[in-house]
């Protein structure tokens, strides 16, 4: 293969993906502006709300407990070779409320929600059940789309404050039942440390990465190809789009709170 081929492979896959960013942009756009204009589905979003909010609930406390607890034993190990066991409470805060919390709920909507979503809508187009809610003209953005989005939009950042509590709770149990941490002391240099923009920002970090899995979900399933194959294709598809987007909107938004 001679270097022009490469490089003209290489410009390929680029213009590719480039191309394939601005189809993301524009449905987004679309979503954004059918959420703001009626008509509007209650129904359709009230189903949304307890899909993605209150059946996510579950796998986020797991997640959430379990990483506290596991924080706070490595901060105390880690802690100890420096005489430092004593910041426990304080870096469990900062780790789950700044970055674990928000990212791991994230990546979990995005395996739990944004395969549903994808794979019921693309099952639907395989169907031909969208073109059914066009030929009743009714539009698949404002049906499907819209409240789902704006649904992920309002629940995941409460999501992400249960997820948030949860986790410093498990740390919380781990220190002062196996580390033999002052319960009322632990608890005070957690409040104590925290900020209100270390909440903020995860609280927006909640509302991007929720519209980040659900929008990943419907636009996949709409560009679903024909058959049980194409379906399969969107759902993974999707899964790994939200992931790598949740992951670097965590970054820049990591930067945009804390670079100053």
């Amino acid at each position: 293969m001679t270097p022009v081929s490469v490089l003209g492979a290489i410009g390929q896959a680029a213009l590719g993906r480039l191309a394939a960013l601005g189809r993301i942009t524009r449905f987004a756009a679309s979503t954004f502006s059918h959420m703001a204009r009626p008509p509007f589905y209650p129904r359709e979003f009230a189903v949304a709300l307890l899909q993605i909010g209150w059946l996510s609930l579950p796998v986020v406390a797991l997640t959430a407990i379990f990483t506290g607890g596991a924080l706070a034993l490595q901060i105390y190990a880690g802690g100890a070779r420096f005489n430092a066991e004593a910041v426990v409470p304080q870096i469990v805060a900062i780790g789950m409320v700044r970055e674990l919390g928000p990212v791991l709920v994230g990546l979990m909507i995005a395996a739990r929600v944004t395969s549903s979503i994808a794979a019921e809508i693309a099952t639907m187009k395989v169907t031909e059940q969208i073109d059914a809610l066009v030929t009743l003209s009714t539009n698949p953005m404002k049906y499907l789309v819209a409240p789902r989005v704006l649904a992920a939009l309002l629940t995941v950042p409460v999501l992400v404050g249960v997820g948030d509590i949860i986790g410093i709770l498990g740390g919380y149990v781990v220190a002062t039942e196996t580390l033999d941490f002052n319960a009322a002391a632990y608890l005070k240099n957690t409040v104590n440390f925290l900020e209100p923009r270390d909440i903020i920002s995860s609280l927006v970090k909640g509302a991007a990465f929720g519209t980040i899995a659900a929008l990943m979900g419907c636009y996949f399933g709409m560009q679903s190809g024909r058959g049980a194959q194409g379906v399969g294709q969107a759902t993974k598809s999707s899964v790994e789009a939200a992931a790598i987007l949740i992951l670097a909107a965590n970054f820049a938004l990591t930067g945009v709170f804390f670079s100053l």
